[in-house]
């Protein structure tokens, strides 16, 4: 389904306010689409038409904001070449038509492509019958060359503190991730929970 489709379903049974919002994000992504950007990350198009009624950033990750966040993925898959949707069989949605609301399965099939993807990713990474093995870290790193120095340990404990993120403005997110005073990523999603498990396992 094209962007195009996508933004008309979306906003069929949607609220007017919901619809204005709809409108505003597709005409920025038809915009940076047009320009030839592929930039299609929530931050940047929240940025972009804040002014112009596109729902601060944290809005669109949220729960109520799924369907903003759909319409935003499907102009970053026309735009990568290398992420097209994989599509579903037969057998793979015969239960999403057992869904009766239109505007549901259409999303939920939007959610079970991206899953499938996901999955191929699993598969491409970790090749059929290969051995894996896992280890407690704890028990299994006795060299002290892999722990990290007191040094190392306070550098990263003052990444966590509230002391940096008062001094840059940062805030912290519910996705482990810090953003700056105009909601622009500044630490990549996950960045602090990897802190807190590295000052963990490696202290």
């Amino acid at each position: 389904m094209s962007p195009e489709e996508l933004h008309e379903h979306l906003k069929k049974d949607a609220s007017s306010k919901v619809q204005q919002s709809l409108d505003a994000i597709y005409d920025v992504c038809k915009e940076q689409q047009e320009r030839g950007i592929q930039d299609f990350s929530i931050a940047t198009i929240s940025k972009l038409g804040y002014k112009r009624g596109v729902p601060l950033a944290q809005s669109i990750r949220n729960s109520a904001g799924m369907k903003y966040r759909a319409l935003i993925q499907a102009f970053d898959d026309a735009a990568s070449q290398g992420k097209k949707t994989k599509k579903l069989s037969k057998q793979e949605t015969d239960w999403i038509t057992e869904v009766e609301n239109p505007k549901h399965q259409l999303l939920i099939r939007i959610m079970a492509s991206e899953l499938k993807e996901a999955q191929q990713m699993v598969r491409e990474i970790i090749p059929p019958k290969q051995r894996i093995d896992v280890y407690d870290h704890k028990n299994m790193v006795s060299n002290e060359t892999f722990r990290l120095t007191e040094q190392e340990i306070r550098a990263l404990e003052y990444l966590l503190s509230k002391d940096f993120q008062k001094k840059w403005n940062f805030t912290q997110t519910k996705y482990g991730e810090l953003v700056d005073e105009n909601d622009m990523p500044v630490f990549k999603v996950a960045t602090l929970d990897a802190i807190r498990k590295a000052l963990e396992y490696l202290a």
